[in-house]
């Protein structure tokens, strides 16, 4: 299996618009607003058996950046934080999952054929599968080689990097393919002002003379709920966090890099 897929999960079952219905029946019109023009948000969230029972990791963190992307986006999902986070439990425990991966999505569904989303219908579901290692089950452990790329990540003008859209995929899937076919586990792409951005769906890291040195929120990133808990543990241990601009030399200055994200968790920078 290649790094990041996913395969399908008997018996799972897909939460749509308040409705648990099964995998194969979760379906929606050809000319959705989503499918023409890519307009929707999503998340992804880790659910880890534990010894206290599946443990959700920062569920609400999440859902509150879904709600976040979806203001931007002006699309009112009509659910609470709390009704969300019960439907993701819902969902994970109807498919009889325990390690697992959960994908909320809010989008626009079948109204208007042209750009204009302010006439389409605002959808939701959440899907549960198993997903292991999304860079590969050695990379976690080994490190992975990534190379940087030819692709930028778009601008904050031109489509906003805080929140979790759909569409801004597109550009990530050009960073990922490149790197693949170049040979690479993973590519690293650099702002239009030419300083570190992130991976293709990843937040990144340098460590240097013991800190621990990422771009800025200014700087074309997602602001990572994996990223966010870095920062919260480096402050715990004591240990000195700079979120600045990263000139690109400073990834082969570096002691260490390493990426950070739900799908990718922890994963090592071999060279």
């Amino acid at each position: 299996m290649s790094h990041g897929s996913a395969g399908y999960t008997p018996g799972a079952k897909i939460w749509m618009d308040g409705k648990l219905v099964e995998w194969g029946d979760a379906k929606i019109h050809l000319v959705s607003h989503v499918i023409q023009y890519g307009s929707g948000v999503f998340e992804g969230i880790r659910v880890y058996k534990t010894s206290a029972g599946n443990q959700a990791f920062r569920l609400r963190e999440h859902l509150s950046r879904l709600l976040g992307s979806a203001k931007i986006y002006r699309m009112e999902t009509g659910y609470s934080l709390f009704q969300l986070t019960d439907a993701c439990m819902e969902t994970a425990a109807a498919s009889g999952l325990e390690a697992c991966y959960i994908r909320p999505l809010v989008y626009r569904g079948f109204g208007n054929v042209g750009v204009n989303p302010l006439g389409c219908p605002i959808n939701v579901a959440i899907a549960v599968w198993q997903w292991g290692a999304y860079l590969g089950a050695d990379g976690l452990e080994q490190g992975i080689d990534v190379k940087v790329s030819s692709w930028c990540r778009l601008a904050p003008n031109t489509m906003p990097a805080l929140a979790k859209a759909t569409a801004n995929y597109m550009n990530a899937q050009l960073i990922k393919a490149e790197a693949l076919l170049d040979g690479y586990g993973e590519g690293i792409a650099l702002n239009t002002d030419g300083t570190v951005s992130e991976g293709s769906g990843e937040n990144i890291f340098l460590v240097m003379d013991g800190k621990l040195v990422t771009p800025a929120l200014s700087d074309s990133i997602l602001s990572g709920i994996t990223r966010n808990t870095v920062l919260t543990l480096a402050n715990d241990l004591g240990i000195e966090v700079r979120e600045s601009p990263v000139p690109r030399e400073m990834l082969y200055l570096a002691d260490e890099v390493f990426f950070c994200g739900t799908a990718a968790e922890i994963t090592p920078v071999r060279s």
